[in-house]
This record gives structure tokens, sequence and C-alpha cells, in this order.
């Protein structure tokens, strides 16, 4: 059965986490040199697989007393928050363009490009955490996965509109304040316990 609380809340930091990344960029990027369904449709698959990998791992947690769970989980969310705070502005990089422009060349690039910036990305580990706080991890994958693809379809489809109206500095803070606040509640779990 599937908590949609707990979805939403995975969703929220998760999308609040995802926005000011690298990725989102490098989806407005190829957004703007090809056909975007065939963007989207390589970059949801990585992210697909990510957040199956993730969630696994997260899973693997939850077989730990749950003080420690709790403790791990506000521990790797504060190192997290850090991680937000101190994010400097990334530039956009240079993304090869492929000769061919079949689907399969377009969504295979946006699939490697994704795989491989994603992999043991902050969201990534996010998600395993969640998965192991939870210990609900349909919800908390399709909460991540959903978050996932909405930030690639905005990046790809409208980043650069939102980019003018919304800050990546302000995104990039209520995610790192969200992680602070979820780090400091597990770490009082694990400590009262």
């Amino acid at each position: 059965m599937i908590s949609f609380s707990v979805m939403a809340l995975v969703f929220g930091v998760v999308f609040l986490a995802e926005l000011p990344d690298k990725t989102a960029l490098a989806g407005l990027v190829l957004g703007t040199r090809y056909r975007a369904s065939y963007v989207f449709a390589g970059v949801a698959a990585a992210f697909a697989l990510h957040v199956a990998l993730a969630v696994a791992a997260g899973s693997v947690l939850t077989l730990l007393p749950q003080q420690i769970v709790h403790a791990l989980t506000g521990v790797l969310f504060l190192g997290g928050a850090a991680v937000l705070l101190m994010k400097k502005g990334e530039d956009e990089e240079e993304i090869r363009k492929p000769a061919n422009q079949s689907f399969w060349k377009v969504s295979g690039a946006g699939f490697m490009l994704i795989l491989i910036a994603e992999f043991g990305d902050l969201t990534q580990i996010m998600t395993a955490n969640l998965a192991a706080r939870y210990d609900d991890p349909l919800s908390v994958g399709l909460g991540a996965v959903l978050a996932l693809w909405a930030v690639a379809g905005l990046g790809i489809v409208g980043g650069r509109a939102l980019m003018k109206r919304v800050p990546l500095e302000l995104v990039t803070k209520v995610a790192a304040v969200l992680m602070l606040g979820l780090g400091v509640w597990s770490l009082y779990e694990a400590v009262a316990g």
C-alpha cells in the first residue's frame, strides 16, 4: 500500500535538492539541442534505475536496529544539508552532440549522461536514507522518481524560464533547511529511542 504522505514528503525533498543540480542544467542543454521526448525517455530511464538502486540500498539499512538507522540517516541528512549550503553555482557543462539524432542515439546520450552524473549523487543518497527511514520502499521510490522526472521535464522543457523566475540559490537553501530538519529529527529519534 502506498503512503501518500511519505510519497509527498520524498517528492518535495528530492525535487528541491535536484532542482539546482547539474543534471537539471544538462537536461536543459540536451532539450535545447534535441527532440525533448527523446531526451526525456533516456533521462527518465536513468533516473528510474538510480532510484531502484537507492531504494534497494535503503531497504537493506532497515535490517539494522532502528537507533542505528536513525543516527546514520540523521548524519547523512546533515551532511547533505552542508553540501547544499556550501555548493557553488555550477556551470553548464559542454555536452557532445551525437551526429545521428535518432531516438536511440539521443535517448542513449541522455541515459548515459544521467547514469554517470547521478551515480552516488546527493539525491540518490538521500533517497536511500528516506527508504531506510520510512521502511516504505514503494512510496519512497515513487516519490523520488516522480520528483526526478519532474525536474528533468522542467529542465528539458521550461528550464530557462524557471531559472529566470526562481533563483537557484533560494531553492538550494530551502532544500538544505528541509534536509537539516530531517537530520535533526532523525538524530533526536536515535537519542530518544
